[in-house]
Parts: structure tokens; sequence; C-alpha cells
């Protein structure tokens, strides 16, 4: 029973580190520093009513032994086409601007060079010889630790932060209105725990997995094991959110669009107001938060890409997966080098985008895993099944809410 446990251990966690990072180390402490306590809720209810299409991804490779690409294309080759093109579209923006802000904490934590785009050459040259080296096995081994580390340094940051915070708590809840607020209310939602194409990634690890093993994985410890990571994304999203309030709400301080300004201010405020022996903790669950998502979202868009193309062409392309990581690696080098003026801009494109196309990935999730493709006794139960209507009437709510905003 232990053995099979640890077995299973694996996708969860590559899930966790794509997201955690962008989300909750820029989104969820900027939710903290500018609303307080106020956005509790959002955070909350984003990851309830998300979580059934995000565990759809492991539920159904452990069903089938497919990923949910595969069954997309059963759903029908429009389908398929559709989200290569959203796929496409969207890919070099998050590489973009996740490498950004690691390029930025890796400037303040290591030195010898302020220049963002040597940083994020490097640091995605990192994660390619990783990916190259260790392939799935070296990705889902190293972020274990990844993980671990990254728990450890942010729970002490909260812990400090709470007993040295003086002031009384509002915990008065906030519903942003204005342009300006609902779009950074869209954009906090968009990737909070992440995009929900990750749930795509989840079920390519997952088949992935099983091939590395050799074992297949049953669907309760699928299952369980995707709990273990989105619990923890959930606990290390109120962590950020409670650091920005508790160290940063009415501060006075505004944080740059600059990827290094941003990263300087960042641990630099932690430290004046929880001490500077707070500076090395701060700085590493930073660091390896994006650093994580960094390597991940390398490994997964490329491997997504290469499954889609097979599926349109229906013949296996020997070295589609390098192919996909080369081009990507290049895109994001050339958005990096013309384009990254401002780190803002770049996130709130990827994270509005990531909202606006949450309800495609949820309507197909839960057509597909309710639907013939998947074994009746793999369907979920009638708890998920409310959770998940509930939760697209949420996306597109939600969605509709923000345009009509426009």
């Amino acid at each position: 029973m232990k053995k099979s446990f640890l077995q299973s251990l694996g996708p969860g966690l590559l899930f966790a580190g794509a997201a955690i990072g962008v989300s909750h180390l820029v989104q969820s402490t900027r939710a903290g520093a500018e609303f307080g306590f106020g956005l509790i809720w959002a955070l909350l209810l984003v990851h309830i009513f998300k979580y059934p299409f995000f565990q759809f991804g492991p539920r159904y490779a452990a069903a089938t032994g497919e990923t949910l690409l595969d069954g997309y294309r059963k759903l029908g080759k429009g389908v398929l086409i559709a989200y290569y093109i959203l796929n496409f579209a969207t890919m070099f923006t998050i590489q973009a601007a996740v490498t950004i802000v690691t390029a930025g904490l890796a400037s303040q934590l290591f030195g010898f060079t302020n220049d963002l785009v040597l940083w994020s050459t490097i640091l995605m040259f990192i994660s390619l010889l990783f990916l190259v080296v260790g392939k799935y096995k070296l990705l889902d081994n190293l972020m274990k630790y990844i993980i671990l580390t990254l728990t450890f340094s942010t729970i002490i940051a909260v812990c400090v932060a709470l007993f040295s915070n003086k002031s009384p708590f509002d915990v008065t809840q906030i519903l942003p209105s204005g342009t300006v607020e609902l779009t950074f209310l869209i954009a906090f939602l968009g990737w909070m725990p992440a995009p929900l194409d990750v749930s795509i990634w989840h079920s390519i690890w997952s088949v992935e997995k099983d091939k590395t093993t050799v074992v297949k994985t049953k669907r309760r410890d699928a299952v369980f094991d995707f709990n273990i990571g989105y619990i923890g994304t959930l606990c290390l999203g109120i962590c950020f959110l409670l650091l920005g309030a508790l160290v940063m709400y009415k501060s006075g301080e505004t944080f740059s669009n600059k990827g290094g300004v941003f990263a300087s201010q960042l641990i630099k405020l932690y430290t004046k107001n929880l001490g500077e022996f707070s500076h090395i903790f701060i700085a590493i669950a930073a660091f390896t938060t994006m650093f994580s998502t960094t390597i991940t979202t390398m490994d997964a868009s490329p491997r997504a890409m290469n499954r889609t193309t097979k599926l349109l062409v229906n013949k296996e392309l020997k070295f589609g997966y390098w192919f996909w990581i080369i081009f990507l690696f290049i895109g994001t080098f050339l958005i990096l080098k013309y384009f990254m003026d401002d780190m803002g801009i770049l996130i709130k494109i990827a994270t509005i985008l990531s909202f606006l196309t949450a309800p495609f990935y949820a309507i197909l999730n839960f057509k597909l895993i309710t639907g013939i493709h998947t074994p009746k006794k793999h369907q979920p139960g009638i708890i998920l099944k409310i959770l998940s209507i509930i939760g697209i009437i949420f996306l597109i709510g939600f969605s509709i809410w923000y345009l009509l905003s426009l």
C-alpha cells in the first residue's frame, strides 16, 4: 500500500509546480498588498469552482490510459484544432511571463548581472538541460524537493509576519469595482491556482508517469495525488496573500511593472518589515516558486503541442517534443528581447486570456468525463457534477461581467 502510494505521487506535484508561480508570488501578493484580506473570498471560490475541471485531467488519464487531448480528438477534430490555435497563441506569452519574473528574482538572489534577458536565457537553458538529461523522471523527482523547499520557506515567512504584526486584522471582504480593479480581479482569477489548460498538462504527465514506472495508476491514487498538489496550491496561495496583506497593505509602496525592480521591491519590503534574517527565506521561497514554474511550463507546452500535432496528422513525429521545446525557447527569447519593457502588461495579457478561455476547457473536460468516452465506473458522482455545472456558470458569468465592463 505504501509502495503504490509513493509510486502514484508525482503528477500532482508537477501540477503544483506549474500552478504555484506568477499566480501566487505576483498576483496573490499584489491582492494582499492592495486589498488586504479582502480577496480571500475570490481565492477560495476560484479553487472550489475550478477543482472539478482540474481533477478530470488525472481522472480521465487513469480511467482510459489516454491524455485529455486524445479525448478532445474523440469529441471532434474541430475541438482539437481550436485547442491547437489557443495554445499556440498563448504558450509564448505564458513562458515569457513566468520566465521574466524568475529572472528578476535570480538577479536579486545571485547578482552578477541585472540583464533580465540574459538571466531569462540562462534559466531557460538550465531548464532545457534538466529536461534533456533527465526527461520526465528527473522533473518528477526534482519537483518533490522544490515543493518541499518552497513550502518550508513560505510557512516560516508567514509565521514571522503573523508574530511581527501589531495591527488588528480587518477581514472585511471586498468586491472590486471600476475597470482597473475588475481587470485585476479577472487576472487574479485567471491564473489562480492555474490556467485551466494545465489540466491537459496533468493528464499528459499522468500518462508519462505510467510509462516510466510501468505501473498503471489507479483512479483513486491519481485523484489522491492530485488532491495533495491542489490543496498545496490553495494553502500557499493563502500564504502569499497573507504575506502581502500583513507586510505590504497600506505601506504606501507602489509595485513596479519592471521585472527586476519588482523582485527587488518584493524582497526588500519583506526584509524591512520582517527583519534582515528573513531575506534568505523570502528569496528562496520566491525563486523556487518561479523556477519550478519555468521548468514545468517549458516541459508541458511542447508535450501538449507535440501530442496535438500527432493527433491531427495521425503520425508519430520523431523529434516533435524537441522541435517544440526549441521553438518555445526561441519564441520566448524574442518576446523578452523586444517586448519585455513592461512585465505587468505581459502578465496581464496572459492571465486575462487564461480566464476568458477557461469556460472552453471547463465545458470540454466536463463533457468528456461524463460522456461515452469515459467508463461509467470512472465518471464523477452527482456532487462533483453539480459543482461542475455551478463552476461553468461561475466562469462564464465572470467573463461576461468583465467584457461588459470594458
